[in-house]
């Protein structure tokens, strides 16, 4: 299906049909989709946690709770939940890390190159730590992540929910993030949407495109 097909095709799902799962495929093809993601200077800066058992969803439910009670059944009844990460400090271990795969991988041509590719990337990493903006851009890159699993589940026919209304804090401390060097960013619950979708019945609205964009 065309790319613009798609995006005009999903909608966020409000409700998931219970048992409704993902084939074999499907889940795979969602963790190579956010392993495959970009970010700023290829800093990777995250990790995802993914809840597929009754077990693991309720893990991921702490932080739907008091106001944000709406959300627990789209995290229950969903087929997969993932907690979206980022990174809150980037130190030379990881940095080295990230180089080392780059260089296995082929992209760095020699010494040099390797040199170059880690000055530019700890830069990076030391301009945001500065300024108290580590986070920030590190979440940042994670919403490429989100964006790239939106279409991706959309385009192979599985619907999702992306979820900011969440309690972070109990949900990095039923986790243990802080320990780990990680802050959630956003949930997303994929499944197939049941009959009491009301959303699926809706247009879609959006902005003029003249509203939107610009010409230069």
């Amino acid at each position: 299906m065309p790319i613009a097909d798609v995006v005009h095709q999903r909608k966020t799902t409000k409700a998931f049909e219970l048992g409704q799962g993902l084939t074999p495929e499907q889940s795979a093809a969602v963790r190579e989709i956010l392993r495959m993601s970009p970010s700023s200077t290829n800093a990777q800066p995250w990790h995802f946690f993914i809840a597929t058992t009754d077990a693991g969803k309720r893990r991921v439910a702490a932080g739907a709770s008091g106001n944000f009670s709406y959300n627990e059944p789209k995290i229950m009844n969903a087929a997969e939940v993932i907690v979206l990460c980022a990174r809150t400090a980037l130190d030379e271990s990881y940095l080295q890390q990230v180089l080392d795969q780059e260089t296995q991988d082929g992209r760095l041509a020699n010494e040099e190159a390797r040199i170059n590719q880690h000055n530019v990337r700890k830069g990076y990493v030391q301009k945001h730590g500065a300024t108290g903006n580590l986070l920030n851009w590190t979440a940042r890159q994670v919403y490429i992540a989100l964006g790239f699993l939106l279409l991706g589940a959309a385009e192979m026919g599985v619907d999702a929910c992306p979820i900011e209304g969440f309690d972070d804090t109990a949900v990095d401390a039923e986790l243990g993030l802080a320990a780990k060097g990680l802050k959630s960013v956003v949930l997303v619950a994929l499944g197939h949407r049941s009959d009491a979708d009301f959303n699926a019945a809706l247009p879609k609205s959006r902005l003029a495109e003249s509203l939107v964009i610009t010409d230069l």
